[in-house]
């Protein structure tokens, strides 16, 4: 054999060795036959909200790379692969039940920092091979959203509910089903996040297979039941454009279910019957829909429990009927005694995450829809400042509007972590038979 041949030979054996040790790529979250399908096994996750990731990944305010490869690490750890995400918070800062910083400070105008701190948290999910759902609007304050949007389509500054109350805010949000121009100026956001390229991985963020859905908002709501018909129509719209930008994606709504349906339920079924939709979406909270009291939240995990299978069954009816698998994206409880501290018990709280994980379990050893959950949310390893968030304080799963600890779930939560690894491997054992 010539020189020249050898060293083909040798560079060819090289190359084959090099396939051989490298990570395998991995491939896109799939629905075939009302089932998500990942690198191709079955995918019944547990997985939690982090909805505060992007900003962490920042090298901003509020950034904080070195916590963000611990909390990954400690998520990963564990078994939680699968992270619910918010894109950007919209508009002014300076509001003290909002987060910030803010990425999209007015329409079309960005914050390039937090678009860094998204392109380094999809990197970083990446290198461990966890998966996030990006939500890219909110029907609520907390992140801009729908007040954002309206008040550049010109209806002028929209009221906050820790000045107007929650009746008077909701009402003034029902104008955004209808609102043709709010709409034009969601589309051209999406267009803008969806067009992207990371920075630092030289990857579309359309051919990433760190992204497993894009999700048209968090808890987009009518906010009125004349309002309905419009909101389909919105939806509907929205999915479709996102479907012309992304043909490797998932597309989801972020919708509580018939309880951000105004009660209906056929409306959630029209919503989740659309071609473009992959997965429907349920949210759950005990404690905000009345279910568990404050003063008794150990004593109503019962009737909690009850009404949650409740909810989850008749979701579940639906998409049997419709062939897509289910997510119960968000749910919680709070602390025992409704304490914030982060050494209070959460015996109600473990007691409830119990509940919900087993009926994951037992749906999924039955092959059945009901395909995973992320909880709200991971507070990991900060510790609180103060009850109502500061700026300068670190983040928790709790936003802004919210008591500091009331939701999240933190490192030194050991018995709650418990029962998050027990889920975890429950699940590894169900879809590796």
């Amino acid at each position: 054999m010539n020189k020249r041949l050898l060293i083909l030979a040798a560079c060819a054996a090289m190359f084959i060795v090099a396939c051989q040790q490298s990570e395998p790529t991995p491939s896109f979250v799939r629905v075939e036959d009302g089932h998500f399908v990942r690198d191709g096994k079955p995918y019944y996750y547990v997985g939690t909200n982090f909805w505060y990731g992007a900003i962490l990944g920042s090298e901003g305010q509020g950034g904080d790379r070195q916590r963000l490869a611990r909390e990954l690490d400690a998520m990963k750890q564990m078994g939680i692969d699968n992270l619910r995400i918010l894109v950007g918070s919209d508009g002014e800062r300076g509001f003290k039940t909002k987060v910030e910083p803010t990425l999209q400070v007015k329409p079309g105008v960005y914050n390039d920092t937090i678009l860094a701190g998204l392109d380094y948290l999809l990197m970083e999910m990446g290198k461990r091979q966890m998966v996030a759902v990006l939500y890219l609007n909110n029907s609520w304050e907390w992140s801009g959203g729908y007040g954002f949007y309206l008040e550049h389509a010109g209806l002028g500054p929209q009221p906050r509910p820790d000045d107007v109350g929650y009746p008077a805010f909701m009402e003034a949000m029902s104008q955004y089903a209808t609102n043709e121009r709010a709409h034009e100026l969601f589309y051209d956001h999406v267009r803008f996040i969806l067009s992207r390229t990371n920075r630092y991985t030289g990857v579309k963020y359309v051919d990433d297979p760190a992204i497993m859905s894009w999700q048209i908002g968090n808890e987009p709501r009518a906010f009125s039941r004349e309002a309905l018909p419009a909101f389909e129509h919105w939806l509907a719209e929205a999915s479709a454009l996102i479907r012309s930008l992304d043909k490797n994606h998932l597309i989801s709504v972020g919708s509580e279910g018939a309880w951000g349906c105004e009660g209906d339920y056929d409306s959630y079924e029209r919503i989740c019957a659309d071609k473009n939709i992959d997965y429907c979406n349920i949210h759950l909270w005990p404690y905000n829909w009345g279910w568990a009291k404050p003063d008794s939240l150990i004593e109503h995990l019962p009737r909690a429990c009850e009404n949650t299978k409740d909810y989850i069954d008749r979701h579940l009816a639906i998409c049997d009927k419709l062939g897509k698998p289910l997510v119960m994206e968000e749910f919680g409880y709070p602390r025992d005694g409704f304490a914030f501290a982060l050494d209070c018990p959460t015996t109600g709280r473990d007691g409830y995450y119990k509940y919900v994980f087993s009926l994951v379990a037992g749906n999924a050893e039955k092959g059945g829809k009901f395909a995973g959950c992320n909880f709200w949310g991971w507070g990991g390893y900060a510790i609180p400042q103060h009850e109502q968030w500061q700026v300068g304080d670190p983040y928790t799963g709790d936003p802004a509007q919210e008591a500091q600890g009331l939701n999240s779930v933190f490192i030194s939560d050991s018995t709650t972590l418990a029962v998050v690894r027990s889920q975890v491997d429950i699940l590894k054992s169900l879809t590796t038979k």
